[in-house]
Protein backbone atom coordinates (compact mmCIF):
# COMPACT_ATOMS: atom_id res chain seq x y z
CA UNK A 1 0.00 0.00 0.00
CA UNK A 2 3.19 2.63 0.82
CA UNK A 3 4.65 2.18 -2.21
CA UNK A 4 1.11 2.64 -4.04
CA UNK A 5 0.74 5.71 -2.59
CA UNK A 6 4.26 7.11 -3.04
CA UNK A 7 3.94 6.05 -7.11
CA UNK A 8 0.61 7.19 -7.09
CA UNK A 9 1.97 11.02 -5.53
CA UNK A 10 5.19 10.74 -8.11
CA UNK A 11 2.45 10.29 -11.28
CA UNK A 12 0.51 13.21 -9.35
CA UNK A 13 3.58 15.25 -9.95
CA UNK A 14 3.83 14.37 -13.44
CA UNK A 15 0.25 15.14 -14.14
CA UNK A 16 0.99 18.62 -12.61
CA UNK A 17 3.78 19.11 -14.73
CA UNK A 18 1.94 18.06 -18.29
CA UNK A 19 -0.99 20.19 -17.09
CA UNK A 20 1.15 23.07 -16.81
CA UNK A 21 2.32 22.59 -20.42
CA UNK A 22 -0.87 22.03 -22.24
CA UNK A 23 -2.87 24.91 -19.68
CA UNK A 24 0.32 28.05 -21.01
CA UNK A 25 0.67 26.87 -24.20
CA UNK A 26 -2.94 26.54 -25.31
CA UNK A 27 -3.96 29.78 -23.47
CA UNK A 28 -1.67 31.68 -26.28
CA UNK A 29 -3.32 29.71 -28.99
CA UNK A 30 -6.38 32.27 -28.04
CA UNK A 31 -7.31 34.92 -30.29
CA UNK A 32 -6.54 38.20 -29.76
CA UNK A 33 -3.31 40.24 -27.83
CA UNK A 34 -3.11 40.69 -23.90
CA UNK A 35 -1.70 43.98 -24.60
CA UNK A 36 -5.07 45.41 -26.33
CA UNK A 37 -6.99 45.38 -23.33
CA UNK A 38 -4.41 47.81 -21.73
CA UNK A 39 -4.34 50.44 -24.78
CA UNK A 40 -6.99 52.20 -26.22
CA UNK A 41 -8.59 50.77 -29.94
CA UNK A 42 -6.56 53.62 -31.97
CA UNK A 43 -2.81 52.73 -30.08
CA UNK A 44 -0.43 52.81 -32.80
CA UNK A 45 2.06 49.84 -33.88
CA UNK A 46 4.43 51.22 -31.27
CA UNK A 47 2.17 51.69 -28.38
CA UNK A 48 1.16 47.86 -28.84
CA UNK A 49 4.98 47.15 -29.04
CA UNK A 50 5.45 48.62 -26.02
CA UNK A 51 2.57 47.05 -23.60
CA UNK A 52 3.96 44.19 -25.18
CA UNK A 53 7.37 44.71 -23.57
CA UNK A 54 6.05 46.08 -20.45
CA UNK A 55 3.95 42.84 -20.10
CA UNK A 56 6.57 39.97 -20.97
CA UNK A 57 4.40 39.03 -24.00
CA UNK A 58 7.39 39.54 -26.49
CA UNK A 59 9.51 37.38 -25.34
CA UNK A 60 10.05 34.09 -26.67
CA UNK A 61 7.25 31.17 -25.58
CA UNK A 62 9.49 29.23 -23.71
CA UNK A 63 11.31 31.70 -21.68
CA UNK A 64 8.38 33.34 -20.66
CA UNK A 65 7.12 29.49 -19.05
CA UNK A 66 10.31 28.47 -17.74
CA UNK A 67 9.66 31.96 -16.12
CA UNK A 68 6.26 31.34 -15.27
CA UNK A 69 7.19 27.68 -13.93
CA UNK A 70 9.62 29.21 -11.66
CA UNK A 71 6.79 31.46 -9.66
CA UNK A 72 4.57 28.43 -9.72
CA UNK A 73 7.22 26.54 -7.93
CA UNK A 74 7.01 29.49 -5.60
CA UNK A 75 3.65 29.59 -5.34
CA UNK A 76 3.76 33.00 -6.83
CA UNK A 77 1.11 33.55 -9.14
CA UNK A 78 2.08 36.57 -10.62
CA UNK A 79 0.38 39.86 -11.06
CA UNK A 80 -2.97 40.60 -13.04
CA UNK A 81 -2.30 42.24 -16.50
CA UNK A 82 -5.47 44.62 -15.93
CA UNK A 83 -5.52 45.65 -12.17
CA UNK A 84 -1.82 45.15 -11.67
CA UNK A 85 -2.58 43.30 -7.98
CA UNK A 86 -0.86 39.62 -7.23
CA UNK A 87 -3.37 36.87 -8.20
CA UNK A 88 -2.84 34.87 -5.46
CA UNK A 89 -4.88 37.39 -2.93
CA UNK A 90 -7.38 37.99 -5.43
CA UNK A 91 -8.39 34.37 -6.04
CA UNK A 92 -8.26 33.38 -1.73
CA UNK A 93 -10.97 36.04 -1.78
CA UNK A 94 -12.91 34.26 -4.55
CA UNK A 95 -12.51 31.17 -2.97
CA UNK A 96 -14.38 32.52 -0.05
CA UNK A 97 -17.56 31.62 -2.11
CA UNK A 98 -16.88 29.66 -4.64
CA UNK A 99 -15.01 26.33 -1.71
CA UNK A 100 -18.40 27.05 0.44
CA UNK A 101 -20.75 26.60 -2.68
CA UNK A 102 -18.71 23.13 -3.96
CA UNK A 103 -18.82 21.81 -0.95
CA UNK A 104 -21.95 22.30 0.64
CA UNK A 105 -23.78 21.03 -2.43
CA UNK A 106 -21.35 18.23 -2.89
CA UNK A 107 -22.30 16.74 0.72
CA UNK A 108 -26.19 17.63 0.58
CA UNK A 109 -25.78 15.68 -2.81
CA UNK A 110 -23.81 12.80 -1.66
CA UNK A 111 -25.86 12.11 1.12
CA UNK A 112 -29.30 12.73 -0.95
CA UNK A 113 -28.39 10.49 -3.86
CA UNK A 114 -26.99 7.78 -1.87
CA UNK A 115 -30.32 7.10 -0.13
CA UNK A 116 -32.03 7.82 -3.35
CA UNK A 117 -29.96 5.49 -5.26
CA UNK A 118 -29.52 2.57 -2.58
CA UNK A 119 -33.94 2.82 -2.69
CA UNK A 120 -33.95 2.39 -6.27
CA UNK A 121 -31.58 -0.12 -6.50
CA UNK A 122 -32.35 -1.76 -3.66
CA UNK A 123 -36.32 -1.82 -4.18
CA UNK A 124 -36.37 -1.69 -8.15
CA UNK A 125 -39.53 -3.87 -8.18
CA UNK A 126 -41.36 -1.50 -6.65
CA UNK A 127 -43.03 1.96 -7.88
CA UNK A 128 -41.25 3.89 -5.70
CA UNK A 129 -37.74 2.51 -6.93
CA UNK A 130 -39.04 3.25 -10.43
CA UNK A 131 -40.25 6.72 -9.45
CA UNK A 132 -36.26 7.55 -7.97
CA UNK A 133 -34.90 5.64 -11.06
CA UNK A 134 -37.32 7.90 -13.34
CA UNK A 135 -36.44 11.53 -11.13
CA UNK A 136 -32.60 10.62 -11.74
CA UNK A 137 -32.89 10.17 -15.56
CA UNK A 138 -35.38 13.50 -15.51
CA UNK A 139 -32.32 15.21 -13.58
CA UNK A 140 -29.93 14.33 -16.06
CA UNK A 141 -31.60 15.59 -19.28
CA UNK A 142 -31.88 19.20 -17.47
CA UNK A 143 -29.33 21.89 -17.81
CA UNK A 144 -28.03 23.35 -14.82
CA UNK A 145 -28.09 27.11 -15.47
CA UNK A 146 -32.21 26.03 -16.51
CA UNK A 147 -32.33 24.81 -12.92
CA UNK A 148 -30.94 28.18 -11.33
CA UNK A 149 -33.30 29.89 -13.82
CA UNK A 150 -36.60 27.82 -12.89
CA UNK A 151 -35.49 28.47 -8.96
CA UNK A 152 -34.95 31.88 -9.22
CA UNK A 153 -38.25 32.56 -11.06
CA UNK A 154 -40.13 30.52 -7.92
CA UNK A 155 -38.66 31.32 -5.08
CA UNK A 156 -36.78 35.02 -5.54
CA UNK A 157 -39.25 37.02 -8.81
CA UNK A 158 -42.54 34.48 -7.60
CA UNK A 159 -42.68 34.13 -3.70
CA UNK A 160 -39.91 36.75 -3.05
CA UNK A 161 -38.56 34.18 -0.32
CA UNK A 162 -34.75 34.22 -1.25
CA UNK A 163 -32.24 36.70 -2.97
CA UNK A 164 -32.06 36.18 -6.85
CA UNK A 165 -28.31 36.69 -6.94
CA UNK A 166 -25.33 38.68 -5.66
CA UNK A 167 -23.28 38.23 -2.40
CA UNK A 168 -22.55 40.34 0.84
CA UNK A 169 -20.30 43.04 0.23
CA UNK A 170 -18.18 42.06 3.00
CA UNK A 171 -18.80 38.72 2.16
CA UNK A 172 -19.00 36.22 5.70
CA UNK A 173 -18.90 39.13 8.04
CA UNK A 174 -22.40 37.86 8.09
CA UNK A 175 -23.01 34.42 8.10
CA UNK A 176 -26.60 34.54 7.85
CA UNK A 177 -26.55 36.69 4.77
CA UNK A 178 -23.89 35.02 2.87
CA UNK A 179 -25.89 31.51 3.36
CA UNK A 180 -28.70 33.39 2.65
CA UNK A 181 -27.18 34.06 -0.78
CA UNK A 182 -26.12 30.57 -1.12
CA UNK A 183 -28.83 28.60 -0.72
CA UNK A 184 -30.50 28.38 -4.12
CA UNK A 185 -26.97 27.88 -6.05
CA UNK A 186 -26.37 25.52 -3.61
CA UNK A 187 -29.96 24.10 -4.42
CA UNK A 188 -29.57 23.95 -8.13
CA UNK A 189 -26.74 21.95 -8.13
CA UNK A 190 -27.70 19.12 -5.61
CA UNK A 191 -30.60 18.89 -7.75
CA UNK A 192 -28.83 18.17 -10.70
CA UNK A 193 -26.18 16.81 -9.19
CA UNK A 194 -27.99 14.53 -6.89
CA UNK A 195 -30.01 12.76 -10.05
CA UNK A 196 -26.71 12.21 -11.90
CA UNK A 197 -25.18 10.63 -9.10
CA UNK A 198 -27.70 8.33 -7.69
CA UNK A 199 -28.13 6.75 -11.34
CA UNK A 200 -24.28 5.20 -10.09
CA UNK A 201 -25.64 4.45 -6.68
CA UNK A 202 -28.51 2.39 -8.14
CA UNK A 203 -26.93 0.47 -10.44
CA UNK A 204 -23.93 -0.13 -7.85
CA UNK A 205 -26.58 -1.63 -5.55
CA UNK A 206 -28.39 -3.63 -8.15
CA UNK A 207 -24.70 -5.53 -9.04
CA UNK A 208 -24.31 -6.18 -5.50
CA UNK A 209 -27.63 -7.69 -4.75
CA UNK A 210 -26.85 -9.69 -7.69
CA UNK A 211 -23.49 -10.78 -7.05
CA UNK A 212 -22.90 -14.47 -5.66
CA UNK A 213 -21.20 -13.14 -2.34
CA UNK A 214 -24.66 -11.85 -1.64
CA UNK A 215 -26.28 -15.27 -2.33
CA UNK A 216 -23.77 -17.20 -0.68
CA UNK A 217 -24.40 -14.89 2.24
CA UNK A 218 -28.32 -15.60 2.39
CA UNK A 219 -27.89 -19.25 2.25
CA UNK A 220 -25.75 -19.64 4.93
CA UNK A 221 -28.80 -18.02 7.17
CA UNK A 222 -27.78 -14.26 7.39
CA UNK A 223 -31.09 -12.02 6.25
CA UNK A 224 -30.85 -9.47 2.94
CA UNK A 225 -30.46 -6.57 5.83
CA UNK A 226 -27.63 -8.50 7.44
CA UNK A 227 -25.89 -9.49 4.08
CA UNK A 228 -25.76 -6.29 2.35
CA UNK A 229 -24.78 -4.72 5.61
CA UNK A 230 -21.53 -7.00 6.16
CA UNK A 231 -20.98 -7.34 2.65
CA UNK A 232 -22.86 -5.57 -0.18
CA UNK A 233 -21.95 -2.22 0.97
CA UNK A 234 -18.25 -2.54 0.70
CA UNK A 235 -18.17 -4.10 -2.53
CA UNK A 236 -21.26 -1.25 -3.55
CA UNK A 237 -18.82 1.57 -2.27
CA UNK A 238 -15.85 0.90 -4.34
CA UNK A 239 -17.43 2.45 -7.88
CA UNK A 240 -19.37 5.07 -6.10
CA UNK A 241 -16.10 6.38 -4.29
CA UNK A 242 -14.67 7.24 -7.84
CA UNK A 243 -17.95 8.51 -8.89
CA UNK A 244 -17.92 11.15 -5.76
CA UNK A 245 -14.62 11.88 -6.64
CA UNK A 246 -15.08 13.16 -10.43
CA UNK A 247 -18.80 14.65 -8.92
CA UNK A 248 -16.48 17.05 -6.08
CA UNK A 249 -14.10 17.80 -9.02
CA UNK A 250 -17.16 18.70 -11.94
CA UNK A 251 -19.01 20.34 -8.81
CA UNK A 252 -15.80 22.92 -8.74
CA UNK A 253 -14.80 23.50 -12.07
CA UNK A 254 -18.63 23.91 -13.40
CA UNK A 255 -19.39 26.90 -10.38
CA UNK A 256 -18.53 28.97 -13.41
CA UNK A 257 -21.89 28.34 -14.71
CA UNK A 258 -23.81 28.50 -11.50
CA UNK A 259 -22.00 31.89 -9.94
CA UNK A 260 -22.69 33.39 -13.55
CA UNK A 261 -26.70 32.71 -13.47
CA UNK A 262 -26.71 34.10 -9.55
CA UNK A 263 -24.38 36.99 -10.12
CA UNK A 264 -21.79 35.34 -7.69
CA UNK A 265 -18.65 36.97 -6.95
CA UNK A 266 -16.74 33.59 -6.90
CA UNK A 267 -13.73 31.86 -9.30
CA UNK A 268 -15.94 31.43 -12.38
CA UNK A 269 -16.88 34.99 -12.64
CA UNK A 270 -13.49 36.29 -12.24
CA UNK A 271 -12.34 33.63 -14.70
CA UNK A 272 -14.74 34.85 -17.12
CA UNK A 273 -13.54 38.29 -16.88
CA UNK A 274 -9.92 37.47 -17.26
CA UNK A 275 -10.58 35.47 -20.27
CA UNK A 276 -12.16 38.22 -22.12
CA UNK A 277 -9.42 40.66 -21.07
CA UNK A 278 -6.34 37.96 -22.22
CA UNK A 279 -5.16 38.35 -18.42
CA UNK A 280 -2.89 35.65 -18.57
CA UNK A 281 -1.68 35.73 -14.71
CA UNK A 282 -5.62 35.57 -13.95
CA UNK A 283 -6.22 32.48 -16.19
CA UNK A 284 -3.66 30.66 -14.91
CA UNK A 285 -3.70 31.21 -12.19
CA UNK A 286 -7.15 30.26 -11.50
CA UNK A 287 -6.16 27.08 -13.82
CA UNK A 288 -3.67 25.89 -11.99
CA UNK A 289 -5.64 26.02 -8.58
CA UNK A 290 -8.02 24.20 -9.99
CA UNK A 291 -6.29 21.77 -12.05
CA UNK A 292 -4.25 21.14 -8.46
CA UNK A 293 -7.71 20.70 -6.81
CA UNK A 294 -8.57 17.97 -9.71
CA UNK A 295 -5.72 16.26 -9.37
CA UNK A 296 -6.07 16.02 -5.84
CA UNK A 297 -9.12 14.80 -5.48
CA UNK A 298 -8.60 12.16 -7.83
CA UNK A 299 -5.26 10.71 -6.06
CA UNK A 300 -7.84 10.81 -2.81
CA UNK A 301 -10.17 8.78 -4.65
CA UNK A 302 -7.97 6.01 -6.02
CA UNK A 303 -6.19 5.85 -2.27
CA UNK A 304 -9.61 5.65 -0.48
CA UNK A 305 -11.03 2.94 -3.10
CA UNK A 306 -7.73 0.92 -2.12
CA UNK A 307 -8.21 1.36 1.16
CA UNK A 308 -11.94 0.27 1.36
CA UNK A 309 -11.05 -2.93 -1.28
CA UNK A 310 -8.14 -5.11 -0.08
CA UNK A 311 -8.27 -6.72 -3.48
CA UNK A 312 -7.27 -3.28 -4.99
CA UNK A 313 -3.97 -3.52 -3.12
CA UNK A 314 -2.83 -6.81 -4.32
CA UNK A 315 -4.14 -6.06 -8.17
CA UNK A 316 -1.54 -5.69 -11.03
CA UNK A 317 -1.91 -1.77 -10.95
CA UNK A 318 -1.60 -1.23 -7.46
CA UNK A 319 0.04 -3.98 -5.48
CA UNK A 320 0.81 -3.80 -2.17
Amino acid sequence: MTSYVLRRLLFLLLSLAAAMVVLFFLLRLLPGNAANALLPLDATPEQIAAAEAALGTDRPLWQQFFEWAGQMARLDLGESFISQLPVLPEIAVRLQVTVPLTLMSFVIAALLSVGIGFVAGYRADRWYGTALSGFSQLGVAVPVFWVGILLVWVFALGLGWLPSGGFPRRDWAYPGAALTALILPVATIVIVMSASMSRYVRSATIDVLGSDFLRTSRALGATSGEAMLRHGLRNAAVPVIAILGIELATTFLGAVVVESVFTLPGLGTMLLTAIAQHDYPNIQGILFISTVFVLLVGCAADIIQRVVDPRLRTSLSGNR
